[in-house]
């Protein structure tokens, strides 16, 4: 999934409004933050393949070490463990934790079989929804309006034309990979997703500023 886990993201405020937007959106990105970095070191591997799946070219040779479901317990356990510590907020950082957690689960839907359950290998799951381009939009766009709903509902005092920036960009760069033409390689995925990150979790940070009274 991709607006997928930044619903997750924006819904997590709904629970605890304490962590910024910013951090949400890293937990529920965590296992896409660290999948470039394992790729341009040459531990994790992708081939952009037209065509094998409808919603995206990419083909997941190997990735456990980010996109396991043991390595997303262990990398959620461990941002979990630095928010509490940072900003002594329990509850927060099973939020932090669980979001790292639900990128598999969402992914899980989402991909075919390539999904890992170990780091060492085992059984790989994936219910295939990206074999179709109007289900995954169907679905993806129901959570992420969901998401952006319950954002809303736990932030008033945010600028609605802010989040409306974001929502409006995530969109776009959501529907470019679906319906664009495919990347021209896997080195440039990875390096996209890399230096994308960042600017999403800053962009966040700034949607989720109290905005003065006269952009509310």
């Amino acid at each position: 999934m991709f607006i997928g886990h930044f619903a997750a993201g924006f819904a997590a405020k709904r629970i605890d409004s304490h962590p910024s937007l910013a951090t949400y959106f890293l937990a529920a990105q965590l296992p896409d933050v660290l999948w470039p970095m394992f790729v341009l070191a040459g531990w994790e591997h992708v081939t952009v393949v037209p065509g094998d799946t409808a919603v995206t070219p990419l083909r997941f040779d190997s990735y456990p070490y980010s996109h396991s479901l043991l390595g997303a317990v262990g990398w959620g356990a461990l941002l979990g463990l630095l928010y509490a510590l940072w900003r002594r907020n329990p509850r927060g950082a099973v939020l932090v934790a669980l979001l790292s957690i639900s990128h598999w689960l969402l992914d899980f839907v989402s991909h075919r079989a390539d999904m890992p359950l170990l780091i060492s290998g085992g059984p790989r799951l994936g219910l295939g929804l990206w074999n179709s381009v109007p289900a995954t939009l169907v679905v993806e766009g129901l959570l992420f309006g969901a998401g952006v709903w319950l954002y809303l509902r736990a932030s008033a005092a945010v600028s609605r034309g802010r989040v409306a920036a974001l929502v409006m960009l995530l969109g776009a760069l959501y529907l470019g990979n679906v319906f664009g033409p495919p990347p021209p390689s896997a080195t440039a995925v990875a390096a996209t997703v890399l230096i994308g990150a960042p600017l999403f979790a800053a962009f966040a940070w700034w949607v989720d500023r109290p905005a003065p009274r006269a952009e509310i």
